[in-house]
């Protein structure tokens, strides 16, 4: 069965667990223990190892409980490959302007990537689902805060630089979701297959959002 892509998944939890290169051998796990922590996005960048192979598994594993997506897509091929794995949403690191029409023609959420106020508003006219600010780590505290005084009908996901001790700081700036790696998925602690210690940081991520929800 295809499940489609979950807002209400995406609002409980708008983190989105960004996997690029991880081993291929520890997928399954390490989405297992994503889901039992309460997180409910996970990419799947197109430039890892075997992509399409990953995301049709999670997809088919975890479809209404994870919303499983296809990032680094910067092709029409890279879109034909994720869609035909059932990826259930589309992230680019550009606006390329066919891959965002073909999502919207397809109805599948399309989130480009983008970081200027002409390039979020360009992203969004061509019908972009949620726009992907990126790079986010250099971004000046303000900055999402003053491009959605006038742009306030965009929804933005700040990706890069993301950690446990500013996303939701983030989130109260205005942005809908934030996206994010490394903070999530540290090599060290995945190459010595520490689960344990990977099921803590994912927890404290779902604990530190439903504490800001609380506010």
């Amino acid at each position: 069965m295809i499940h489609l892509f979950s807002k209400e998944l995406f609002t409980q939890m708008p983190i989105i667990g960004i996997m690029r290169n991880l081993p291929g051998h520890h997928i399954e796990t390490i989405a297992k223990k994503y889901y039992e922590a309460g997180l409910t996005c996970l990419e799947i960048t197109m430039n890892s190892p075997d992509a399409a192979t990953h995301i049709a598994a999670l997809a088919e594993s975890y479809g209404g409980k994870l919303n499983i997506g296809a990032g680094t897509v910067c092709s029409m091929a890279d879109l034909e490959v994720a869609l035909r794995s059932n990826a259930q949403f589309i992230v680019t690191p550009v606006i390329n302007e066919e891959v965002i029409r073909a999502c919207v023609s397809e109805k599948v959420p399309i989130f480009p990537g983008a970081y200027t106020p002409s390039e979020i508003y360009r992203a969004w006219e061509l019908g972009a689902t949620m726009i992907k600010l990126f790079p986010a780590s250099d971004l000046k505290p303000n900055y999402i805060k003053e491009v959605l005084a006038p742009l306030d009908f965009v929804s933005l996901i700040p990706t890069g630089g993301i950690t446990l001790d500013n996303f939701t700081g983030i989130l109260a700036r205005g942005a809908k979701g934030v996206g994010i790696g490394s903070g999530l998925f540290p090599r060290d602690v995945i190459q010595r297959e520490d689960w344990d210690a990977l099921s803590q940081i994912f927890s404290r991520f779902a604990e530190k959002h439903r504490a800001y929800l609380k506010l």
